[in-house]
């Protein structure tokens, strides 16, 4: 059977992006191909390494342009690095991308001064990782003249040295802004990314050298309008959003995705919006700009904001994609489920809410009806007073690293009672789960040590999480225990005084 395309006026059926200045075309491709394949098979730029294939070790860093939100409000353009080797290769339409080979172009002298710096710092050993460092440092360099050692450390923190290189390379990144500026012009990359943004959606047909059987189509809608019809049309097919999850479906498990419709074009989904009642985050928001969002509101959220995988997943990554994943180890389900957010979910003109705590109901199984999607997940504002909030996180790295624990413990005080709990923990059951009889044990319960004791004895009769490769059962149980003994620490002000004697 031939598929037909469905393409409409102002469709367009090519991808179109920025490489060294000029626009690139690329047709008759395979939806699937990752950013690092065509750049390495078919355009053989091969300083982009693959390491890991899913996004773990950061050789095959890359750097993408663009200007987020819709035209006509005034714009800057947004540089951000990004695993190449889960990227789909569609998903560059519209956009600018930079390559560890585009960077001498942007010099006046022989190399980039993330380059230059690397070298004069003898931040090289064996290089395979070095292009990916280098894409990283120049992803720090456009946006941040001064970084402290912090933020070099953070935006690194998603590229793996195998030769224990780390202290040079860190001494490059601060070292990278004393040559001076690049020859990079800003506001003419705008002007060629505003003529480039997309008019329509843009759909690719089966490539030809695809077998009929393996035929797969990607569909990027414009508005929301396109995008809830097409999910009516194709209940069965595979949303993408950042694709830091549906990459590895392709590079690690070679999946076949039949029908791929992307978010990230949808322009009415990339949003936060502020009330006096939630910070509400739509389906194509990135985690960097949603943690940043939430941050503002709740500080106390930095821990898990800061070690959630690394820059170049956060950057491509959605908070919205991320709950709809139903992993049970998702980092930010946990504080998500303990502050009570509600996701609100589409299907076609029809909207309702649920609780995010109602969500999951199976190992990899959400209450998600057939062409319904995840819209957008609604948070509320910073609680009043009494009300303490925080979220630890326990994994054998701190940088990049599955959780083997992750628990967030939100309580409300009067008078030293506890009036209100919410505890939940990923890791410890099939989905992210609320520890209920934990929860009964401390109501209406005074905040101490006894009330403390009895509670951590009641996650065992909440939880019965397994042995994996990452933790065994008990250490798990003992972890959970010890996270709720150290939010009672800290907002007793135990931890603080400990320290200070």
């Amino acid at each position: 059977m031939q598929v037909k395309p469905f393409l409409k006026p102002g469709q367009h059926g090519a991808i179109h992006f920025l490489l060294d200045g000029r626009v690139h075309e690329v047709t008759d491709v395979a939806p699937t191909t990752t950013i690092l394949n065509y750049l390495r098979e078919t355009l053989q730029r091969t300083g982009s390494k693959e390491g890991c294939a899913e996004g773990d070790c950061g050789a095959c860093t890359v750097v993408l342009a663009e200007v987020p939100g819709k035209s006509g409000a005034p714009q800057q353009v947004r540089f951000r690095a990004v695993n190449s080797c889960i990227q789909f290769l569609p998903t560059l339409d519209g956009k600018a991308l930079y390559t560890v080979e585009s960077l001498a172009r942007l010099s006046s002298a022989d190399l980039h001064p993330a380059q230059q710096a690397m070298v004069d710092c003898h931040a090289s050993q064996c290089g395979f990782c070095t292009p990916g460092f280098v894409m990283s440092l120049f992803a720090l360099y456009r946006h941040n003249a001064s970084p402290t050692r912090a933020q070099v450390e953070d935006a690194l923190s998603g590229n793996l040295c195998r030769c224990t290189g780390y202290r040079p390379i860190i001494s490059a990144a601060q070292k990278m802004h004393d040559y001076g500026p690049d020859l990079l012009d800003e506001p003419d990359l705008l002007r060629q990314l505003e003529q480039l943004r997309p008019n329509g959606a843009l759909e690719l047909p089966a490539a030809k050298d695809l077998p009929e059987n393996a035929a797969e189509r990607y569909f990027a809608p414009h508005s929301m309008t396109e995008l809830t019809q097409l999910l009516l049309r194709h209940p069965q097919a595979t949303i993408l959003a950042g694709g830091t999850d549906v990459g590895l479906w392709v590079t690690k498990q070679h999946r076949t995705l039949p029908m791929i419709i992307y978010l990230g074009g949808v322009a009415e989904l990339d949003y936060i919006k502020t009330t006096r009642e939630y910070i509400e985050i739509g389906a194509a928001t990135s985690l960097t700009d949603a943690f940043a969002a939430l941050a503002e509101h709740y500080p106390e959220l930095f821990e898990i904001m800061r070690r959630f995988a690394s820059p170049p997943i956060r950057n491509a990554g959605t908070l919205c994609g991320n709950i709809a994943n139903g992993s049970p180890i998702g980092d930010s389900m946990p504080a998500l489920i303990s502050l009570d957010a509600e996701l609100a979910l589409r299907r076609g003109e029809w909207t309702r809410t649920l609780p995010l705590d109602e969500f999951y109901l199976g190992y990899r199984e959400t209450a998600l009806q057939p062409s319904e999607f995840v819209q957008a997940v609604r948070v509320p504002r910073r609680p009043g007073a009494g009300r303490h909030f925080r979220s630890f996180k326990v994994a054998k790295r701190y940088d990049q690293d599955i959780s083997a624990v992750c628990g967030a413990y939100c309580v409300r005080l009067e008078q030293d009672e506890v009036v209100e709990a919410r505890i939940c923990y990923g890791g410890m059951a099939a989905v992210p789960q609320r520890a209920r009889r934990c929860e009964a044990a401390l109501h209406g319960q005074p905040w101490n040590e006894t009330t403390l004791a009895t509670a951590i004895a009641a996650l065992a009769e909440d939880y019965q999480p397994l042995t994996d490769m990452r933790a065994t059962d008990s250490y798990r149980r003992c972890v959970a225990g010890n996270l709720l003994q150290r939010f009672y620490l800290e907002t007793t002000g135990v931890e603080a005084s400990i320290w200070a004697s």
